[in-house]
């Protein structure tokens, strides 16, 4: 049900089992989906407001209901049609999808007196069912709640209760209908990934298909049908994602792909270099370099909101493509490595808008080219596995992700060449001693920010009055959720100190330490 405008050669949904996880607005509704990926079945995120005959249509083998902030209770509480409980499909619900099921079938739902919070002690009760029933007697579960179920709707039998939860679990397993009060999907309840697993096997019988060998031939086979014989270009940035997509893509027609290297005078250090190393040099491709970085940065003069950056590079990219495809014969395809977190958070029927990602909300509504995103349904981790199924270098595969719109939207304000020139340096910088330190693999992103006010400073024995570098390192599985790195101090001592004593226009430097949630991980 995920979806974008002339989109081909993603994986065809319909040929995996595929659960759909109901989104009520919990930062958990990807961490669900993330899990069920885990236990090889297609996951799929869709609005609360996803009807029954939408539901029906999909096909799906089972449903989760997910976590959410609201009260079940509240005059303006989120619901499901209740149709869909009507359906015959396998339904899990999670904390407040839990207890959406109990009120619209009938139970009750109440304020605790105590909130539960954090670990909770969770006792079986008649077996523990389908869901618990092979696990201990007793375990450690993850509780986020004041509201709680206190009668399970008629047909339901309770299987675990906590101190403060008497319907900590509950199932109709002739409905197939099953709610937890806590969160199988976070790592702190310990058997969680197993309560998730038997919900798939012997609630929705999934079969666990979606493997990185049965994505690689669904994508290559759609890719071949929807291509046939025409050419296709490839919007090859060097970072995971676009090679990941480009090698899937050259692996489903070879030599009528085209590789489109725009070198928008926005990249890190030495980053067109690399590319064009590897992937002309190493791989052997089809590459075209176009240098584009006066037209890009005369598209960005004067442009300070960050919307207006992406939708501006991502419409000038498309405008370069266009060009280089009117001299390539038939080539009315454009490969670009769009994921499944750049789609959400762009803003979809799924999710609110948090960004518009350049290759996704930055689209022209005219261009030219039908896109085929072979990615658009994968989480980063899963593309990561792909990539090394293919046979990518651990140094493509592993590269810390890098926005396409690039240093453009790590500097806060208006881009300008001499802007440009500071962060490139001082990002280096940055890189450099998180590789000596051993942490680049470990550390999801690291890079800096430099946003366009200056603030005081002494160098030299004299006064400096010049710009501040904000250094951004975040720990995280998929870009989805993120908390902040803790670098050693020294490694900070050295990456302040060489900064400011190496990068002319700088004379302080600071450290981001805020978690994704509230913040994003790139500033812009």
């Amino acid at each position: 049900m995920t979806g974008g405008p002339r989109t081909h050669g993603q994986a065809s949904t319909g040929d995996f089992d595929r659960v759909l996880v109901i989104d009520f607005g919990a930062q958990y509704a990807q961490l669900i989906a993330r899990r069920v990926r885990q236990a090889h079945v297609l996951s799929e995120i869709v609005p609360r407001t996803v009807t029954a005959a939408e539901v029906a249509a999909a096909e799906p083998v089972g449903m989760i209901l997910s976590g959410g902030p609201a009260s079940v209770y509240a005059d303006d509480a989120y619901t499901i049609d209740p149709a869909i409980l009507d359906l015959g499909i396998p339904v899990l619900g999670i904390c407040y999808g839990h207890q959406v099921i109990a009120q619209t079938l009938g139970g009750e739902v109440a304020a605790n007196d105590v909130a539960e919070y954090g670990g909770t002690i969770l006792e079986l009760t008649g077996g523990g069912g389908t869901l618990l029933g092979e696990l201990p007697p007793t375990q450690t579960v993850w509780m986020s709640h004041r509201d709680a179920v206190a009668v399970p709707p008629p047909g339901f039998r309770v299987t675990a209760a906590t101190a403060d939860s008497p319907v900590a679990a509950m199932e109709d397993p002739g409905r197939r209908i099953y709610g937890v009060q806590f969160h199988p999907e976070v790592a702190h309840t310990a058997r969680g990934q197993e309560i998730l697993n038997r919900f798939l096997s012997e609630a929705c019988g999934a079969r666990p298909s979606w493997t990185h060998v049965g994505i690689i031939e669904q994508v290559v086979a759609e890719i071949r049908a929807t291509v046939g014989d025409r050419t296709v270009l490839c919007a090859l940035s060097g970072g995971v994602d676009s090679s990941v997509a480009a090698a899937l893509v050259h692996k489903a027609i070879g030599g009528r792909l085209t590789c489109v290297f725009v070198d928008h005078g926005l990249l890190r250090a030495g980053e067109a270099e690399q590319v064009e190393d590897t992937f002309r040099g190493h791989f052997g491709m089809n590459l075209v370099t176009v240098k584009a970085a006066d037209r890009f940065l005369d598209r960005l003069a004067g442009v300070t909101d960050p919307e207006e950056k992406r939708k501006a590079i991502g419409e000038t990219f498309i405008r370069v493509f266009e060009e280089v495809a009117a001299d390539i014969d038939d080539a009315g395809f454009l490969v670009q490595g769009t994921l499944y977190p750049d789609v959400i958070e762009s803003g979809t029927a799924d999710a609110a808008r948090i960004k518009s990602h350049h290759n996704v909300g930055g689209l022209p509504e005219d261009m030219r080219f039908e896109l085929i995103e072979p990615l658009r349904d994968l989480f980063k981790d899963e593309v990561r596995a792909i990539g090394e199924e293919l046979g990518l270098p651990q140094e493509i595969v592993w590269r810390q992700p890098f926005p396409g719109p690039g240093l453009a939207v790590r500097i806060i304000g208006e881009v300008t060449r001499k802007r440009l020139e500071i962060l490139r340096a001082a990002d280096a910088i940055v890189l450099e001693e998180i590789r000596r330190a051993g942490l680049y693999r470990e550390i999801w992103q690291s890079f800096g920010v430099l946003p366009a006010i200056r603030s005081v400073g002494v160098q030299g024995d004299g006064r400096s009055y010049a710009y501040p570098l904000i250094v951004r390192a975040v720990m995280s599985d998929d870009a989805m959720t993120a908390d902040w790195a803790r670098l050693p101090y020294e490694v900070l001592e050295r990456i302040s100190s060489r900064v400011v004593n190496e990068v002319p226009g700088i004379n302080r430097v600071a450290y981001d330490i805020s978690s994704k949630p509230p913040a994003t991980i790139e500033w812009e």
